[in-house]
Parts: structure tokens; C-alpha cells; sequence
């Protein structure tokens, strides 16, 4: 497989990558330097900008093509880019911001067909009217945007993705526990993290907006599912039931949610998601370990490496 985050501690590099995020910093001799995270299709892969001059920070800005020579690196268990060179594209070198952009394995015309499909199932008509209703407002980004700025599903149509993977999961827990309401778990789903297309500036190098950074996309999609029942003229329990969905999917006060999961629908919603965001964080990061070896440390999995077993080179090869 191609792509930086698939290259090994010692390996070269000499070619163009994308910046996603540059963030300025001062080292404790007070020295500026810039903590640039560079991606393509593969994924990303941190660096640094030692002595950055001035006007380094607005040359080297997030969603700027740049040319960069180096090696890779192993820093606390994950790889780095030891930058030797760097300069940002011109229109000479030919490359364009989509070259370098991760997406979904699956086009937005199936996610949305997919997705459609579930709210048509839906037999509430309350519940159904609602998801449909916030769907079609915010279809493009929804359909567009990352799932995280970091951590998982960090790509192009990765809120859509993550929604739908989530989705299929329910459709098999609701089968083996008929008790679950369907309609209360499918929209808590693709409700719960629809606040991210306002919590987020984009589906390319996304950081926080204002409202992200002071409200959240929790508080952000409790106030769009009552505007909502208030455009539609919807009154009843349903909406309660899907504004605490929202509220408790992170599932603790710690984790971000201002109250625990008091439904079973909800508990099982915080499940899912839990689960759908750690195996696409170990999948990604055993897709780029050989067999026999340790991944690097992930971070948001309580900072740990996981080992790839022989027998997954069989798996590789069916």
C-alpha cells in the first residue's frame, strides 16, 4: 500500500503533501516553531517547523500544498516526519488539494440511498417525520463532512460513513434483542453527531467554529431537533426521547454528556458508537503494521499498541 503513514522509521521522503492543521508553539528557549500535521489519501503524519520565521505560520497554513523532504521517524512509539525541506506547490508542480484528500470507501449516492432506506422503515411517524426533516437541511454537509477533526473517521464523507456503519450495527443488535425500539435507535444514530456540520468549519483540513468551540455539537443538535418539532408543529414525547439520545451518547459527564444514557435505546446507541469509533481507529492503524509487529501508540485507545498476528497475512491474502 502507498501513502505516508504506511512508510517505517528510516524510510525516506521526497514528495507532496497536503497540510491539514499548522499550529504555532515557542520551545521553553523561546524559539518559534510550527507543529505542522501533513496528510494524503493515507492519512496524516505530525511534524515539526523548527526556527520558523516570520511569516512561516501564513506560508505554511492548513489547506496548502507543499513539497517536503525528510525521513521518517519514531517518537514515543509514533512516527513522525523529520522535515529537511520544505516549500509550498506552485501551479508549476501540477498537484491539486483533491490528490491528497481521504474519503469514504463508499459514494455519497449509496450512503444517501442507504440512509434513506432506514428512515423509510421507520414506523413512528413522529420520529420519522423529525430524521427526514434534519436530514434534508443539512444533506450536503452531512453527506460531506469529517466525523472528527482527529481520531476517527477523520475524512472526507466520514460523519456519513461512521452513521451508516453505526446503522448497520443496529439493525443486527435490534434483531437479537427485539425489545429495542427501531425507530428511537436508527434516529438516535443519525441524529447524534449531525451537530458536527455546525460544530465544524469543513469536510477539508476541518477545525472548531465558534459555536463548536462554545456550545458543542450536543448542545448545537439538542436546539436544531426543537426547532424542528417547532417548524413541523410536533408535539409529544418522541421529541424528548430523541433530544436525550443526543444528549447521552458520549454516555458519562467526563466523556461530554450533560447526562447519562436513561433509555435502553440510548445505552445501546452510546455502545455502538463506542464501538464503531475503536475499530475504525484499530483498523486503520493495523492496515499500515505487517504482520508479526506493533502498531504505533494510539492516543484516544488509552495511548496503546496493538499487536498484528501472523495468521491476519492469511486474511490479507482470501
Amino acid at each position: 500500500m502507498n501513502g505516508i503513514t504506511y512508510l517505517k522509521a528510516g524510510d525516506p521522503v521526497d514528495q507532496y503533501l497536503l497540510i491539514k492543521q499548522s499550529t504555532k508553539s515557542v520551545t521553553t528557549a523561546g524559539k518559534p516553531f510550527l507543529t505542522l500535521i501533513f496528510q494524503d489519501r493515507s492519512g496524516d503524519i505530525e511534524a515539526k517547523l523548527w526556527d520558523a520565521g516570520e511569516g512561516d505560520e501564513k506560508k505554511y497554513a492548513a489547506q496548502t500544498i507543499v513539497k517536503v523532504t525528510g525521513e521518517i521517524h519514531n517518537y514515543r512509539g509514533k512516527n513522525q516526519l523529520r522535515l529537511r525541506q520544505i516549500r509550498p506547490a506552485s501551479q508549476a508542480d501540477g498537484v491539486s488539494i483533491g490528490e491528497f484528500l481521504e474519503t469514504a470507501p463508499v459514494s455519497k449516492e449509496t450512503m444517501m440511498d442507504e440512509l434513506t432506506q432506514y428512515i423509510f422503515e421507520m414506523k413512528n411517524p413522529t420520529i420519522q417525520r423529525l430524521t427526514r426533516h434534519l436530514v434534508k437541511k443539512h444533506q450536503k454537509e452531512f453527506m460531506e463532512f469529517p466525523a472528527a477533526t482527529k481520531n476517527h473517521h477523520e475524512f472526507v464523507s466520514g460523519l456519513a460513513y461512521h452513521v451508516l456503519s453505526m446503522l448497520h450495527i443496529a439493525k443486527s443488535v435490534t434483531s437479537l434483542y427485539p425489545s429495542l425500539n427501531k425507530d428511537l435507535l436508527y434516529a438516535g444514530i443519525i441524529l447524534h453527531d449531525m451537530g458536527k456540520v455546525e460544530e465544524l468549519s469543513g469536510p477539508v483540513s476541518a477545525t472548531y467554529t465558534l459555536e463548536g468551540n462554545l456550545l458543542g455539537h450536543i448542545t448545537l443538535m439538542i436546539n436544531e431537533i426543537g426547532q424542528a418539532a417547532e417548524e413541523l408543529d410536533v408535539k409529544g414525547e418522541e421529541v424528548l426521547m430523541l433530544q436525550h439520545m443526543v444528549l447521552s451518547h458520549h454516555g458519562k459527564a467526563e466523556w461530554g454528556s450533560p447526562k447519562p444514557p436513561m433509555l435502553r435505546e440510548a445505552e445501546i446507541l452510546h455502545y455502538i458508537d463506542n464501538l464503531d469509533a475503536k475499530m475504525n481507529m484499530m483498523d486503520r492503524v493495523l492496515n499500515r503494521t505487517k504482520a508479526g509487529e506493533y502498531t504505533e501508540r494510539v492516543f484516544a485507545l488509552e495511548n496503546r499498541s496493538f499487536y498484528k498476528p501472523l495468521m491476519y497475512e492469511d486474511d490479507s491474502e482470501s
